[in-house]
Order: structure tokens, then sequence, then C-alpha cells
């Protein structure tokens, strides 16, 4: 793969210089979901699939982007003496954003470069395509620039920065630590509100994970992302001003429902409640996964994805239709909507046995009903982002 990119980007922006390469995964997050902005845990993991950046500096202070996942848009250029947001730059903006945000956190970026990218993680998927994009580029820079102090974690923050304040979309950290910190085989167990974690082994036996990509296109700056963030910050406000907590995260279920009555609409009750049930299921779920009780894991799936349903409401017909139809299948332990939600992808662990059936009749339901295919594919569990020797 690394070798047939280099040869487009030699044919895009000639032969000359130091052309380096560079991958970052995309991710899944098998339980946990809308907990990673209120404080609460999450379990992600880095895939195998994800996005390759061809790199190499210029002299001048210009960028000269090409993504072969959209040609039509041919090369886009830049410049760092007009480093801001344009929707006219489409996909550049994020690459652009990490620039912006090296620069913002004290590491000058003195001269452009050249840039091509290829990912095979299928755009608006909800796989954290533009979180790939982020940590690759930081990972680039951080190696052109010789800032050998800036570790996965910065690289991590300096994406969720650039993400929030360079393109204004209020995504959590989750995204971009669970693929700036990946590990093959294994799933990051993150406590968002101090970013202590740890490595839990997946350990599939007789099982596989299949991602279900509803084929639905959403985009998280202009949905309801950023309102339900703004319905939990409020919901939070009214709790605190008799508990002194600073996220919802730090509630149990108990706690919750002693103190429910503070909030005083009913639809942000049920955001919060999402919130600190989904973080405790979370908290379940890893411990059942290190118990070897997959069936339990199974279920605690399931059940988070009825309250994304039903109490955060960001699943809708496409995602529904996928995992409604996923609990029906032989050999399924559980299944869920995974990511923002509107579209995008559910997670599922399959038995190995039964994986060809489950996508064969999940497919064909998910294409009756809603009138064109999702996607599917078996995944593994990968590294995070690196320099390609």
């Amino acid at each position: 793969m690394k070798e047939q990119l280099v040869k487009v980007f030699k044919e895009k922006f000639g032969s000359e210089g130091d052309i380096r390469s560079y991958f970052a995964p995309g991710r899944v997050n098998l339980i946990g979901e809308h907990t990673d902005y209120n404080g609460g845990h999450v379990f992600p993991c880095a895939l195998t699939i994800g996005t390759y950046a061809i790199v190499r500096k210029r002299e001048d202070r210009n960028f000269r982007f090409y993504s072969t996942n959209f040609e039509s848009l041919g090369v886009i250029e830049a410049s760092l003496d007009n480093l801001k947001y344009d929707k006219a730059l489409d996909w550049t903006n994020y690459p652009l954003g990490v620039v912006w945000a090296f620069i913002e956190k004290g590491y000058p970026v003195d001269c452009g470069f050249d840039m091509l990218l290829f990912g095979n993680i299928p755009n608006g998927s909800g796989l954290s395509s533009s979180a790939s994009v982020e940590v690759v580029t930081g990972v680039a820079l951080r190696d052109l620039f010789g800032y050998d102090d800036i570790s996965m974690i910065d690289i991590a923050l300096f994406g969720q920065y650039s993400e929030n304040n360079f393109n204004g979309v209020n995504c959590g950290i989750m995204d971009q630590f669970a693929i700036a910190m990946g590990k093959k085989d294994q799933a990051i167990f993150l406590d968002t509100s101090d970013l202590s974690y740890t490595y839990a082994p997946i350990k599939l036996a007789d099982e596989k994970i299949v991602i279900a990509c509803s084929n639905k296109k959403r985009g998280l700056g202009d949905s309801k992302y950023n309102e339900r963030r703004a319905e939990c910050e409020e919901a939070l406000a009214e709790l605190q001003t008799k508990l002194d907590i600073k996220a919802l995260g730090e509630l149990s279920e108990e706690e919750f429902e002693a103190n429910k009555d503070l909030i005083k609409s009913e639809v942000r009750q049920r955001r919060a409640k999402h919130a600190v049930y989904e973080n405790q299921r979370t908290l379940k779920a890893v411990d059942a996964l290190k118990a070897g009780n997959l069936e339990e894991f199974g279920k605690l799936m399931n059940a988070s994805h009825v309250s994304l349903r039903d109490d955060y409401e960001v699943t809708g017909i496409e995602l529904d239709t996928l995992v409604e139809n996923a609990w029906e299948q032989e050999g399924v332990i559980g299944s869920r909507m995974t990511g923002a939600g509107f579209g995008g992808c559910t997670v599922s662990i399959v038995k190995t046995d039964c994986v060809d059936k489950f996508i064969e009749n999940v497919g064909k339901a998910y294409l009756e009903k809603i009138g064109y295919a999702a996607d599917f594919y078996v995944v593994e569990i990968g590294d995070g982002g690196r320099v390609l020797a």
C-alpha cells in the first residue's frame, strides 16, 4: 500500500526530496457512547483500517493536498499565512487545523508541505475518519519538525483542540485518544475526566467484530451532536445547584435517581440519565470482559443501544434497523450503534461460524426497509498512529 501511494505522490508532486510515510487507524467504540464529554468512561479500540499519509516538507509557506478518496477535488492549495477554517478547503481543514493547533500550543510550523492521503475507513461512517486524519497529521508534524517531546497523548489532545476550535465540532477526546494510543488486540478503558487509562485484552476465540455501515452520511458539525452536548451541560448545571460534581460521569445510578428532579426539563433528564447509566454500563462491561463473561458484555451492548435510541435519541431508523435485525440473528452476542449516531455504523460481536449468514440476513432486511444497501466489515484490532518504515 505504502509503495503504491508514494508512486501516486511522486506523480502529483514530483519525486525529489525527503518523502515520508505515516499511518493512523480508525476506531470503533465497543461501549460508552456520548460519555466522553460528560466526564465518563469509554471503551474503544483502534482498527487495522485507517488513513495513510505521504508527506514532504516544502521550502516555502504553501501547502498542497491531494486525496485519492476525493480525486475529483484535485490538488487543494492553502498557505501558512492564511491559516483559518474555509469551507472551500473541504477535507483539508482537518490537517490544516492540526497545523494551527501545533502553532497555538507553542510548536512552530515554519514551512508548508505536500501531503497525499488515502483512507480505507468509510467516509462519514462514524469510525472516525476525521480524527484519523488529525492524528496522522500530528504524527507527521512531530516527525518532520523534530518535536520529540510531544507524546501520543499530546497528539490526541492537539487533534481534539483543532476539531473543537478550528473546525467547530465540540467532540470529546475519545476518538483521537483511541487512534493515537491503540494497541493490537486490546481495547482502551479510558476515564475521560482525567485521561487515566488501562488496556484490556479482547479475547475473541470463536467470535468476530462486525461493523455495519448504514451509508447514511452525516456531518457532526451540522448534526444534533452539539445540541446534545449543550443539553447535558445544562442538566449538569441544574444538578450542581445541590451537588458538588464537575461532570455527569461522577454520579452513580442511585445518586442520579435521587436528584434527577433538579433537572427541570424531561428531555434533559433523559439526556443526563443516558450519560450516567451509560458510564455505569461501561464499567460493568469491562468487568464482565475481564471475567471472561462475553454474554454479559453483549447484553450491556444491547442496553447501550436502547438508551441511545430512547433516552439520547441519536440512532435513527437506519441504525435501529441494523441493530434490531442483528438482535434476531443466530450467533449474535451483542449489537449497538457506535460513534456519534445520526447515521454511521453499528458494531456487533458475532460467532465466527454465523458471520456470513449475519451479513446476508441483516443486509437483506436493511435493503428492503431503507431502500439502499449497508456495507459490512469484519475488522481486527490494531495499533495506533505511527511512522511507516
